[in-house]
């Protein structure tokens, strides 16, 4: 090991940050400190009832240990550990009431946090002066702090062994902060450290979480890909007929804005949801639901897709994540079958009092197997959309035909 190494932790930052995190717990220690020497005197005064002043004690041993364990006490302490002591700590979770063994863990921290931090501070107080004195004196300064006292074996006469006395307890001082500061963020995790329940509740918020972005990331497949899809056939249709039936390609034109605007609707809305918490929302888009079905198949058809749509019930009587659901079911149908479809789709849409179904049918250009890309992102969206409420679904080559058939079971709406 090298001078320069030996020399590191004692200028480090983080041990003087460290020497921070120890001087505050020993200037939170100071009224406990003060509550010792106050009633060591009341014991000391024989003229003081020793009944009254074991009752003070009590009531006073009462109100010491309690912002132990308090879980206000703990969050500063995870605080001042991440902030001087560099621990990755997780912030307790807001609403959790720590169980006993996390409260007793917390106790524990922190006493011994104000017990070192005291012994740092006296320390600092004690020792720090006179080693100072004891350097100063070979310059000459203050010689008459050491000239007329003993230290030991030493003298004022021994200016030479003074001095090295006191680079000694500067050094040693140094390297005992640096000691307990390392101590300290060792221990941290351990006796900070997250409870069982605090961990269970830290990963279904991060499950939520992803469950979140997941849907976010299904409304933004289905919706931008189905107006990618529509818009991508009506503009190879106008082309086609762009020299000859000019009405046409107007229409197309004309579906293909109300498309695009449509989508960049949807867009800011989904975009709008991931914004940073507590930033201005945007104004974001209405949801579709099985009430837009018309506009959706009418879309549909204006892309060239033949659809035969059959309904029967009332969609105002679906709850509203229902209706959105099943919306964005066909949606993804009615996309897979413009781009790897054949021929008509046939839709049919049934609301019971208890459910909803719904079947796509159509048929596929390769009979003999299905298409690779019908296995992708939105057939998975679709699955786990039906998942998440409890339906059943059923999706797949049905001879020479595609089949989706969805089960969403609900309690009606009034």
């Amino acid at each position: 090991m090298t001078f320069r190494a030996a020399l590191a932790p004692l200028v480090a930052g983080t041990t003087w940050r460290r020497g921070v995190f120890l001087l505050l717990g020993g200037v939170l220690a100071l009224p406990y400190g003060l509550l010792v020497v106050t009633f060591a005197q009341l014991l000391a005064d024989p003229e003081i009832p020793r009944s009254l002043v074991y009752a003070l004690l009590v009531i006073a041993v009462v109100i010491a240990v309690v912002p132990l364990l308090l879980d206000g006490s703990r969050a500063l302490e995870i605080a001042a550990v991440r902030a001087l002591l560099g621990v990755d700590l997780p912030e307790p979770t807001l609403g959790h009431r720590g169980d006993r063994e996390t409260r007793l863990r917390s106790a524990l921290w922190i006493a011994l946090h104000l017990v070192v931090g005291a012994l740092v501070m006296v320390a600092l107080f004690g020792a720090l002066p006179m080693a100072l004195a004891f350097i100063g004196q070979q310059f000459g300064i203050g010689t008459e702090l050491t000239s007329r006292e003993r230290f030991g074996p030493l003298d004022g006469r021994d200016s030479g062994w003074l001095t090295l006395t006191g680079v000694a307890l500067l050094v040693g001082l140094g390297y005992a902060v640096a000691g307990l500061g390392a101590l300290a963020r060792s221990m941290a995790p351990v006796l900070l450290g997250p409870a069982q329940a605090e961990r269970i509740a830290a990963l279904e918020a991060q499950a939520s979480r992803l469950a979140e972005r997941n849907r976010l990331a299904r409304e933004l497949h289905d919706s931008v890909g189905h107006a990618l899809t529509v818009a991508t056939l009506q503009a190879g249709a106008a082309r086609e007929v762009l020299d000859t039936d000019p009405e046409f390609v107007r229409r197309a034109l004309t579906a293909i804005e109300e498309t695009g605007r449509t989508a960049m609707d949807e867009l800011d809305h989904v975009l709008g949801l991931l914004r940073e918490t507590g930033s201005p929302r945007p104004t974001v888009a209405p949801q579709r639901t099985l009430a837009d079905l018309d506009r959706l198949v009418t879309d549909a058809c204006a892309a060239g897709l033949t659809v035969h749509a059959q309904r029967a019930g009332d969609p105002a009587r679906v709850p509203a994540v229902v209706s959105r659901e099943g919306y964005r079911i066909v949606q993804e149908g009615l996309t897979n079958a413009a781009r790897y479809g054949h021929g008509p789709v046939t839709l049919r849409l049934e609301l019971h009092p208890d459910a909803m179904e719904l079947e796509l049918v159509n048929a596929v250009r390769r009979p003999d197997r299905a298409d690779p890309g019908r296995g992708g992102r939105g057939l998975d969206g679709m699955r786990e959309r039906v998942l998440l409420l409890g339906g059943r679904l059923t999706v797949g080559p049905d001879g020479d035909r595609w089949l989706i058939r969805a089960r969403l079971p609900y309690e009606e709406t009034t």
